[in-house]
Parts: structure tokens; sequence; C-alpha cells
């Protein structure tokens, strides 16, 4: 347990520094450590700032930093600024960054320097609309909004039996079972469905404790009620579900995807739609932003909204408000929760 006040340095872009930190989470660090922000523009989401001066200033500014929290605009954390930072004891990736190229993770574990992420915060509220559309497609909500906003609001009326029924005591098929997946999981107890997870790096233990059954992709496609696309983006998982797993959908079957659009076959999927025999509620697209064109945007039974599952419209996004929560845990000598870790980075890259 720290005995004084931690010593912390925020490494990233205005926007960063005007958008991402809560006044009350500020407050709430500040009881425990001391900060300072250092600038650095440039990079993205996912690529590094890889101006040489921007690393010169940041080396200014590393001897008695205990923690770096790093995110957009953030030059790489490499072992030559690990090894100038002799008291540096976690670093954290504040968003965004899944892959946490921000971090030589090889360098930070060698010298025993915690390394964890909140890419999470943008991971629950998907939840919550992946739950959304659920409930929608389930009950073909695409097809009576359009009806009722071309004027057909008695076809509207009439068709309401074209549906596949309601959530309570179904069986719903994840694909994937990571943050989202595990928050939806609570979202759809109280509605006492059957769960199926089909996720190849989910340990058996965490399936034991959120209490789901394990199986193969293609179990989740053919006996499902509702299937729910939650899994990453990677090498192994882009076009995953094609033709040959839509075609195992049962008449009625509901699909949703929250996750990336490229895990899916487009082409596949619009063939799959076109027969009118399921319904799908879909957030994300390939390519992105959906095509003007698309035949998504006219079918009956899609219900659409534009990749903004993770937009809440508060004021702040909630990362920080984690990252407050890991370094408090680890300066009052806890655990933290969402360590980065080889098995952790293995998972999130699909190898």
């Amino acid at each position: 347990m720290t005995k004084t006040r931690a010593k912390l340095l925020l490494i990233c872009d205005e926007r960063v520094r005007n958008n991402y930190l809560p006044p009350e989470q500020i407050e709430r660090l500040e009881t425990f450590a001391d900060w300072e922000w250092v600038q650095m523009e440039g990079g993205g989401i996912y690529e590094n700032n890889d101006d040489p001066e921007a690393k010169a200033e940041l080396m200014k500014h590393v001897d008695n930093a205990e923690g770096f929290i790093v995110c957009h605009g953030a030059t790489r954390i490499d072992a030559e600024v690990i090894a100038q930072a002799p008291n540096l004891r976690i670093i954290g990736e504040l968003e965004g960054d899944r892959f946490a190229s921000r971090i030589d993770l090889e360098a930070a574990w060698a010298r025993g320097v915690r390394t964890v992420d909140t890419t999470n915060g943008s991971s629950y509220p998907v939840a919550e609309w992946a739950l959304a559309h659920i409930l929608v497609a389930l009950r073909n909500g695409g097809a009576r909004f359009r009806e009722i906003i071309d004027g057909r609001a008695e076809e509207a009326a009439s068709k309401r039996r074209e549906m596949s029924g309601v959530l309570t005591g179904r069986r719903v098929g994840l694909i994937g079972c990571g943050h989202i997946g595990r928050r939806l999981v609570e979202f759809l107890r109280p509605f006492k469905v059957e769960i199926w997870v089909h996720d190849p790096y989910l340990p058996a233990e965490i399936a034991d404790i959120v209490d789901v059954l394990q199986t193969s992709l293609e179990n989740v496609f053919a006996e499902c009620d509702v299937v729910v696309c939650l899994a990453p983006l990677t090498p192994k998982t882009k076009g995953m579900i094609g033709k040959a797993e839509l075609d195992l959908l049962r008449p009625g079957t509901a699909f949703v995807n929250v996750s990336r659009g490229a895990i899916v076959d487009s082409q596949a999927l619009i063939h799959r739609l076109k027969v009118g025999d399921i319904t799908a509620g879909l957030d994300v697209f390939d390519p992105e932003p959906i095509p003007a064109d698309s035949e998504l945007i006219h079918l009956p039974n899609v219900f659409l909204s534009p990749h903004y599952a993770a937009i809440t419209g508060d004021t702040y996004p909630h990362f920080f408000g984690l990252m407050v929560d890991e370094l408090e845990r680890f300066f009052h000598g806890h655990e933290t929760r969402f360590n980065l870790t080889p098995r952790s980075q293995a998972n999130r890259e699909g190898s």
C-alpha cells in the first residue's frame, strides 16, 4: 500500500484532455495521486505518435513517474522510455487501442510494470444496445417502423402477428463472450433465457461462473432463436460468418450484429435476409458507413442503426472513471481487474 501520493503522467492530445476527463473523476484521482499532463498531438486510435520530438519531450518528464496513462496522441512507451523511468510501476491505456500499440508490452512485463487498459468502457453500452436490437428484431420492429413512416399504419397494425415473438424463455446464442458478452448475459437473465456461447478463448471456469453453455459456431446458428455477434475483428474472425453459417438459421431466428461488420460476409447476409424468413438488427456494416445503395437499407426485415452502440450521449465517455478505479486499486495494494497479459493479447489478436 502506497504511503505517499502516487505520481502520474497523463500522455495524450488536447482533445482527450478536454473531453475524456470528468471533473468528478479528476477529483477522485487527486485524493491519492498527483498528476501532470504531457500534451502530444499525433497518431490516431490505433496509430502511434512517431514524432521523435514528442518522445524527446516525454523523456523530460518520466524520472519520478510511478504511472503512465496513455491515450490518443501519445508516443509509444517503449523499452527506452521505460528504462528512463526507474519508479514506473503501472501503465494504463485509456481507450480505443485494444491491441495496445502505444505500449511495448514485452518491455513493460520484463521490468515488472503492470499494464492495464479500459477499452471496456465502450463495451458496456454496447451490451445495452445489443439487448435493444434483440427485442426489436424479435418483433420485426424495423418493418413496422417503415410501414408507419410510409403512411401505412393500418398495414403495420395488421401484421402484428408477423414476428418471432417474445424473448422470455428463448435460446440465445452469443458469438464471443468478452466484456460485452458477459454484461449482456446479465441483462438477459431476467428473461429466463437459455444462453449458448461460442468463444474458443473463453476459459471454462468463466463459462461456469456466468453459467453459459459453451458450444460450436454451427450449433449457435442451427439451434438458437437469437444469434448475437459480439466477436472482435481479428484475422481469424474476418469473414467468419458466411453463407454456410447463415443458411443454418431456422425460420423465425433473429440475427444481431453489434461488433464489426467485416466478421460477416455482407452479400451472404443480404442473400439470407432476402429469403424473408428471419429478421436482423445491425449496428455495423462492411463497408462502413453503410453505402447509400446498400440493399440492407430497403429490406423490410432489418432494423439498422449507424454504428453507435457505444455512444451514450453522456458528456464524457466512461473510460477515465474505470482507469481511476484501476489506479486506486493498484496504489492501495489491491489487484487490478483489466490487466493486459500475454493471454489477453493473444485472445484479442486471434492468435
